[in-house]
């Protein structure tokens, strides 16, 4: 098994833990708007560590971060129930597509949605 579907099933295991015993499941218990609004500030934590690794070199901080953010997002998508998998799926789906074009097929499709 590897890392991601470890994580999905132990995130998927607390959702339903004592939120006085997990961390987890104490997001979980305090819903979406709480999980969202961690996931935000992770990802403002994010970007002002990306703007220092840039100034000093130093990229200790931003991995830290940036494993703190996709945390959070696990926790997001688990509390919705999706799983890494899924985001995988579609990254895969992506990988021979030219961003640019992803982009504009995205965008095409979003104009001719009803």
């Amino acid at each position: 098994m590897d890392l991601l579907s470890e994580l999905d099933a132990v995130l998927m295991q607390r959702r339903h833990a004592d939120p006085a015993t997990s961390y987890v499941a104490s997001l979980h218990s305090k819903g979406l708007n709480k999980i969202l609004e961690k996931l935000g500030e992770e990802c403002t934590e994010t970007l002002i560590a990306a703007k220092d690794a840039e100034r000093s070199g130093e990229t200790a901080d931003l991995v830290h971060e940036t494993a703190d953010l996709w945390f959070h997002s696990l926790v997001m998508l688990s509390h919705l129930g999706l799983s890494s998998q899924q985001i995988l799926t579609e990254l895969a789906r992506r990988f021979d597509i030219s961003g640019l074009a992803e982009k504009a097929a995205r965008q095409t499709s979003n104009t001719t949605s009803p």
